[in-house]
């Protein structure tokens, strides 16, 4: 007797690991978290010079706040509550390129085992949203919006970063700093 073909794309839940395609968001997070290693890559030397005005920051500074929005997306994975206002603000992660990258690839490793379940599952998130208030706000969401938010929200400080590497004179990659979407929209373009 010949057993029945397994229909691989009926229940993702159970289709053994080998067979499971990796989810877009899983990919773009891997992509965005992959530039930021290569732009730890290409600064070593002013990686923490703060810039002056209008700047008033350093790529350090805001490498670690992409890096720990991810961290505390991962931290709240497991509890079920997303914290953002519960960031570290370690100061080795903008200071230091080599455990910026170390930091990085933690991030990379854990993210990159998340399946089309673990982006469903239901999470609170909690951040201060407004000036005037003390209390931050509590929002129910699940890991797919926090993981596509902290792509985003990555993709907003490296294009801040760009800026700053242009002003040290920082050479980074030509589409460092850009939305896919940009990207997608200047490929479109023809030049008469």
């Amino acid at each position: 007797m010949k057993a029945a073909p397994m229909n691989l794309s009926a229940h993702p839940a159970t289709v053994p690991t080998q067979f499971q395609q990796e989810p877009g968001l899983v990919i773009a997070a891997k992509d965005v978290l992959e530039q930021g290693l290569g732009l730890l890559g290409h600064i070593e030397g002013k990686y923490s010079a703060v810039a002056a005005s209008p700047f008033n920051a350093s790529i350090g500074q805001h490498y670690r706040h992409v890096l720990e929005h991810f961290q505390c997306l991962l931290q709240g994975a497991a509890s079920g509550e997303v914290n953002y206002d519960s960031r570290q603000r370690n100061p080795r992660i903008e200071t230091e390129t080599a455990y910026a990258g170390a930091a990085t690839r933690e991030v990379l490793q854990q993210i990159e085992n998340w399946t089309d379940v673990t982006l469903q599952q239901r999470c609170t998130t909690v951040s201060t949203v407004a000036y005037h208030s003390d209390a931050p706000s509590t929002i129910s969401s699940n890991l797919a919006r926090e993981l596509a938010y902290c792509i985003g929200h990555a993709i907003h400080h490296y294009a801040i970063i760009r800026l700053l590497c242009s002003h040290l004179g920082v050479q980074i990659p030509a589409e460092f700093g850009y939305a896919p979407s940009t990207l997608k929209f200047q490929s479109t373009m023809t030049v008469d």
